[in-house]
């Protein structure tokens, strides 16, 4: 599946980032889909709001989609992400046997899926899910940019 086949799933994370700003949290949002391409979780970063460092959305929608399965086995599954994940977060997605990650705007900061490190990709671990990158890049930079424009410590 090419970057097209994803737009309308990334619509929906960018909405879930959308709602991270109620809360003051960085503006990052995921859906899992199924096989079907139905989504079974959605989460957005809540780290100020539930003052949980582990708050990523990333880990909120696998959370929820797990819960959703029954199961924490997530095989068959797609993570859309508006940024692309950290090392906690790239981490989860090898654990949950994802198929497949596909995400927005690269992190040239902590990004683990190419930028820094390549976590899901590595050899050594046991699952690598497939990969696309891109989908909606500039509409995740611009939310991202517009937070910390105001937010800048």
């Amino acid at each position: 599946m090419g970057a097209h086949d994803w737009v309308a799933a990334m619509r929906l994370a960018l909405a879930e980032a959308d709602l991270a700003r109620a809360t003051d949290d960085v503006p990052i949002g995921a859906v899992v889909l199924d096989e079907a391409g139905v989504v079974i979780g959605a989460g957005r970063n809540v780290r100020e709001a539930e003052h949980d460092p582990t708050g990523h959305a990333e880990v909120v929608a696998l959370r929820r989609a797990a819960a959703a399965r029954g199961e924490w086995r997530l095989s068959g599954c797609t993570l859309v992400v508006t940024l692309e994940p950290c090392t906690m977060c790239a981490g989860a997605i090898v654990l949950s046997r994802l198929d497949r990650l596909v995400f927005g705007a690269y992190d040239e900061k902590a990004g683990a899926v190419g930028s820094l490190w390549d976590v899901v990709r590595d050899r050594r671990l046991n699952h690598r899910p497939e990969v696309l990158s891109g989908v909606l890049a500039a509409e995740s930079t611009q939310r991202l940019d517009d937070f910390f424009r105001t937010h800048r410590v």
